[in-house]
């Protein structure tokens, strides 16, 4: 038997991205522990060997390594705190890792009270979208000390594709949420883009080569576009979670004093977007918003069929 079957690994959150972390980490030999509200959304880890916990007391009193991926903040203060949350059950030495995208004012209240307890924490937020998370190739931004880092490292690195360490705690939430805000300007302007380039007569699929190509190209260029000609506007990530992710986005910016002239006017464009089609709409309908303005259409034959993204749809946990 390996060590990694012997290192007992909990894993709260089986939304989006938590399922296929943890699916993940059962394929590289870990022996894991899972929890979610819904007992649904862990059966396919259950079948797979998985062990279930009743609640996240449960799940830290069995385990050496407990890993968070919740859908907000509200979410992981319940999970920390509650009658028969985290903090009620990890014992000395243990480690807690938040991949939550989280307020970092309330990681760190949280953190504080882990360690505590004698317990080891990171701040581990995730980026690469859920196409990654099941492929096991996840970016990993992490806050906290290096050898915290070292000593779950082997646990991380089966679900990603590259690890940074940002720097002290706190510092992978805060970087996760300046590349989420990026992201989401990006978002606002690719659909400005293709709606011009479709009104000056580039045929839509060579514009989107072109852009790919130059110093306009983008994650978002690259990912997300094909989503928006085939008209489902990647529901992998709604606007509601797009719309949170902006008010911690400000909350950070707020705290440090820092104007956000671009993310301010992205905040806006995604708060219209959701009063216009609903929360529960996926995130490029940003981009839906301008081509009903203008009466431009952005589909195009033979991208109907693109649904790697919204095949994987589950709205029972964080998604980014």
């Amino acid at each position: 038997m390996d060590s990694q079957s012997l290192h007992k690994v909990g894993f709260i959150g089986l939304g989006n991205m938590g399922n296929p972390m943890a699916r993940n980490l059962i394929e590289s030999g870990f022996n894991l522990v899972v929890h979610d509200l819904r007992l649904a959304s862990a059966e396919n880890l259950l079948t797979m060997g998985a062990s279930w916990a009743d609640s996240p007391q449960a799940v830290a009193v069995q385990t050496d390594t407990v890993i968070t991926m919740l859908p907000n903040p509200a979410a992981v203060e319940i999970v920390v705190l509650d009658e028969k949350g985290l903090l009620t059950g990890l014992r000395p030495g243990c480690t807690w890792i938040d991949c939550t995208t989280n307020s970092q004012t309330v990681f760190k209240r949280l953190a504080r009270h882990v360690i505590a307890k004698g317990c080891n924490v990171l701040d581990a937020p995730v980026t690469n979208a859920v196409d990654a998370a099941h492929r096991g190739e996840l970016i990993f931004f992490i806050g906290g000390e290096t050898e915290v880092l070292g000593r779950v490292h082997h646990i991380i690195e089966v679900m990603a594709a590259q690890i940074f360490h940002a720097g002290p705690l706190g510092t992978g939430i805060a970087a996760k949420l300046l590349t989420n805000m990026l992201w989401f300007v990006n978002a606002c302007a690719i659909g400005e883009a293709l709606v011009l380039g479709a009104k000056a007569g580039i045929q839509l699929t060579n514009l989107w080569e072109m852009i790919k190509v130059s110093a306009g190209s983008s994650w978002v260029a690259h990912h997300d576009v094909p989503s928006v000609f085939a008209g489902h506007y990647d529901p992998s990530f709604t606007l509601d979670l797009c719309v949170k992710d902006l008010g911690l986005i400000y909350e950070l910016a707020r705290d440090l004093g820092v104007p956000l002239a671009m993310g301010n006017e992205a905040d806006e464009i995604f708060h219209r977007a959701k009063a216009t089609y609903g929360g529960d709409k996926g995130e490029m309908h940003v981009v839906k918003l301008l081509e009903d303005i203008t009466g431009v259409s952005l589909r195009v034959a033979g991208y109907e069929d693109f649904s790697h993204v919204s095949a994987l749809r589950d709205t029972s946990g964080e998604t980014n």
